[in-house]
């Protein structure tokens, strides 16, 4: 028979991994919005500045 005591343990290092896990995912999903808020900004920028290039005189020769 197995010793409740051992299943009573085993029960609070499964939770407290499981914890573990939530707030490791609440990070990431944290990092993962300031990233995608990064991004938007940058493409708007390459937008903006791909723009201002775009309507300067041709002897001006930038990289795509």
């Amino acid at each position: 028979m197995i010793d409740p005591s051992a299943l009573i343990h085993r029960l609070d290092e499964l939770r407290a991994e499981l914890a573990e896990g939530e707030r490791a995912l609440r990070e990431l999903d944290a990092r993962r919005d300031e990233l995608v808020a990064d991004l938007l900004r940058l493409s708007g920028a390459v937008r903006v500045l791909s723009e201002v290039v775009a309507a300067q005189p041709a002897e001006v020769a930038v990289a795509p």
